[in-house]
């Protein structure tokens, strides 16, 4: 998952987050199965980006059944485990090649739909 747009704009707030469900091997990003978007205009504090991550998960097609990945910087540093309590799903900070291409699809996405909203 990735938010885009945590940062003022003509006085203004914009996150846009997206969920990309993925299959993964332990090299790459071999599947997409579903991406999920959310957005608010609340200003970008560790609460306010997990709640609009967790709507993000919420719109996924399906459930994952796979820990939400991110860079350490979207939750600004706080530990993975406060992360999981707003999120429901199991939460990690990326380890893997796979999970940081994961994480870079989401970011394309996110910033794409971002633009949309502009």
């Amino acid at each position: 998952m990735d938010v885009s747009g945590r940062h003022e704009e003509s006085g203004e707030y914009l996150m846009v987050a997206a969920a990309v469900h993925a299959g993964v091997d332990a090299n790459r990003l071999d599947s997409v199965r579903g991406m999920g978007f959310a957005t608010s205009r609340n200003p970008p504090t560790f609460e306010h980006a997990a709640g609009v991550v967790a709507d993000a998960v919420d719109g996924l097609p399906e459930p994952p059944d796979c820990p939400v990945v991110a860079e350490r910087g979207e939750f600004y540093e706080e530990p993975a485990i406060r992360v999981e309590q707003f999120l429901g799903p199991s939460f990690k900070y990326v380890e893997s090649i796979a999970e940081r291409e994961t994480v870079q699809a989401a970011h394309h996405a996110a910033y794409a739909a971002r633009k949309l909203f502009l």
